[in-house]
């Protein structure tokens, strides 16, 4: 089943290219606003489905084109991030160490919605291609043999990231906690109907252009070891978000006016904008191009605007 919301917040299942508003079937659920209806949906589903399933077959629903897609997880509780998580297509000699980070809540934004990069010396503004993982019930110190029970679905999610920002060594809150810089969507696909989470292609296009295309099957810590780490260290509730990480090889800069398209099998296309009111440039290249030339540095230098005259 693939759950999201739509237009004023209206919850709805997408069947085919046509999504219908299940609003009424849910309200009893306790709930203050959108955020905790979808995470108390998830923690109940197994009691809604049926009735879910039957709202879709006896409903009225729109075309998909005709709404406007919100996010399906407008504030989760918790969005933790796996950091350096693949083998970059064999070009590591071994995994890096299992690591992760917490990214605000704050930073969701939803299909057709905006990333704004803001006014900071960053050398580059990045964002990841990933795969996330909805937890489907409260979830804390999991062995890995049992964790694949804990995900409800899975979602395309983008990790926005200022890179470089100073003083050096402070590095992942300023860089990825940011507004807008948590694109999910554009729904969420229920568990079952994604056979194996680690045989999933990746794509993500830049002004059409193909960018990011590699495979869930490179990831170095698989998912159930994730899990089992991720909750070990704090409690994961229904609805949180886990992402998988990224290959780096294909990241490039984004720049005001792009259009970025992600798409997993599966999983739908999730397509947003960016905005800078700096208007800064970069090339367009990416890691792996820098890498072929012999380049020094991974990421290209900013090219012109506010911060360039500095090497940034």
């Amino acid at each position: 089943m693939k759950l999201l919301y739509f237009d004023d917040f209206k919850l709805g299942v997408l069947k085919g290219d046509t999504v219908t508003d299940v609003s009424s079937v849910v309200r009893d659920i306790p709930h203050t606003g959108p955020h905790n209806l979808i995470s108390g949906l998830i923690e109940r589903f197994a009691d809604y489905r049926k009735r879910l399933e039957e709202a879709v077959e006896k409903g009225k629903g729109v075309p998909v084109g005709k709404v406007r897609i919100r996010p399906p997880l407008p504030k989760p509780y918790n969005i933790d991030c796996m950091a350096v998580n693949y083998m970059e297509d064999g070009t590591r000699a071994e995994p890096a160490p299992i690591n992760a980070f917490h990214k605000s809540p704050g930073g969701v934004i939803g299909d057709g919605d905006t990333m704004v990069l803001p006014d900071v010396p960053a050398i580059i503004f990045e964002g990841e291609a990933e795969v996330a993982l909805v937890i489907g019930k409260r979830t804390s110190n999991v062995r890995a043999a049992d964790a694949m029970s804990y995900i409800f679905g899975y979602m395309n999610f983008i990790d926005g990231s200022a890179r470089g920002l100073p003083p050096t060594g402070n590095t992942f809150y300023q860089m990825k906690s940011r507004d807008t810089f948590a694109p999910m969507g554009p729904y969420i696909v229920t568990a079952d109907e994604i056979p194996d989470p680690h045989k999933l292609q990746i794509r993500l296009w830049v002004n059409g252009t193909l960018k990011q295309n590699f495979n869930t099957s490179d990831m170095a810590h698989k998912i159930p070891r994730c899990i089992e780490w991720v909750s070990s260290i704090h409690t994961l509730e229904a609805g949180d978000v886990l992402a998988t990480g990224t290959n780096h090889r294909g990241l490039n800069a984004f720049q005001d006016g792009d259009l970025i398209q992600l798409e997993t099998e599966g999983l739908g296309r999730l397509r947003v904008h960016v905005r800078d009111d700096l208007k800064r440039t970069w090339a367009r290249e990416t890691r792996l191009e820098r890498q072929q030339k012999k380049l020094e540095a991974a990421t290209t230098p900013q090219l012109t605007g506010k911060y360039a005259a500095a090497g940034r």
